[in-house]
């Protein structure tokens, strides 16, 4: 993301508001905690942001470290965690927050995990191939012998990168259940082929109905990564590609799939295929 966010406020808005962006669930959630309980934990997940993954998988009783660069991020993670304190007293333990970069993350103690998670997208916001192999190298380091990797990535097809000229449309209109305010996002993308990457300008407008209105702005740039670039860049940081699917139900990968679902492993122990 580019840096919009500098101000404290505006991160922390921009944060809240990611989490609006989710209200639909992407439905990934039953794949992260069916890896969770074949591999053990305990598990790493780069990008964390507010915790939509990792407070679930610490629910399910695993031990958990997630990792984002944006402190207003893990705010918001910590306040998730909070909330479950009172009714499950023990999953605050189990998640261990870390404030850092994915690229070249060495965690101290040089923990060893079972399962490392990169969610929806997360990997795109690294806005270069030495980036983004990069963060493959991450997962690799700190995954203990047979454990296994997992990335998500968009595949948006050459239709809609060709509608991607500047126009802004709108994405939705909803309430925000925190603070019960109408939240209206319109957004832009613009596609620059020669280079693969995709400028995305997020404008959010909220307040009450005929009510005054505030305006936050996100800009990210995204590098898109095909299928076959994907797992080169894992066999290069040395993981051995198990399964290139195409949902979230790993049915294999084919074409006009909207999305590429990595699941690689380190060497050692290995993971039998009927469990992934």
């Amino acid at each position: 993301m580019t840096d919009l966010r500098g101000e404290a406020g505006t991160a922390a808005a921009l944060a809240r508001l990611y989490d609006v962006d989710l209200i639909d669930d992407p439905g990934d959630l039953d794949l992260y905690l069916a890896l969770a309980a074949r591999t053990g934990g305990p598990i790493l997940e780069l990008a964390a942001g507010s915790g939509r993954i990792s407070v679930p998988l610490a629910r399910a009783g695993y031990e958990v470290t997630a990792v984002d660069v944006d402190p207003a991020m893990l705010a918001r993670l910590r306040r998730r965690i909070e909330q479950t304190a009172t009714a499950e007293p023990d999953v605050p333990g189990r998640v261990h927050l870390v404030e850092g970069d994915l690229v070249g993350l060495d965690l101290p103690g040089s923990p060893r995990f079972g399962l490392a998670v990169l969610a929806l997208n997360s990997i795109l916001l690294l806005d270069s191939r030495d980036k983004q192999q990069a963060a493959l190298e991450t997962m690799a380091r700190h995954l203990a012998p047979g454990g296994v990797a997992v990335v998500d990535v968009w595949l948006p097809a050459a239709h809609e990168l060709a509608r991607y000229d500047g126009r802004l449309s709108l994405e939705y209109a909803r309430t925000d259940p925190e603070t019960d305010l109408l939240v209206t996002k319109t957004a832009s993308a613009e596609h620059e082929p020669t280079r693969g990457h995709v400028e995305l300008t997020a404008i959010y407008e909220e307040g009450a109905q005929g009510g005054p209105v505030r305006r936050w702005i996100r800009r990210d740039r995204l590098r898109l990564l095909a299928p076959d670039e994907l797992s080169g860049m894992a066999e290069d940081a040395g993981l051995i590609v198990e399964i290139l699917a195409g949902s979230y139900d790993l049915e294999p990968l084919v074409n006009h799939d909207e999305r590429a679902i990595l699941i690689a492993r380190t060497r050692g122990r290995t993971v039998p295929a009927s469990l992934l």
